[in-house]
């Protein structure tokens, strides 16, 4: 799914930042910032950056729980972590 609604090049950018910015925040876009033809970043919004920061939220809340039910309750001491990590 290609939400990216519109693209400009960091040259551009320089000279358009405020307009970049503008479309972002009041006209909800994703502004794609290509560097040689490639995506080099996303311009979006404090709206959908809010709403990335809640799913990703999401996603490690339900990783913790699936780790938690999957914990049998055996530990490893701290020189037994070491030990295996250095063979």
């Amino acid at each position: 799914m290609d939400t990216i609604t519109s693209s400009v090049t960091i040259r551009a950018l320089r000279g358009g930042l405020a307009d970049a910015v503008g479309r972002a925040n009041y006209g909800h876009e994703r502004v794609q910032i290509t560097k040689n033809g490639k995506t080099a970043a996303v311009l979006i919004g404090p709206e959908d950056f809010e709403l990335l920061e809640q799913l990703e939220m999401h996603r490690d809340d339900a990783e913790y729980q699936a780790a938690k039910a999957a914990d049998d309750g055996e530990r490893v001491s701290l020189s037994e972590l070491v030990s295996e990590l250095n063979e």
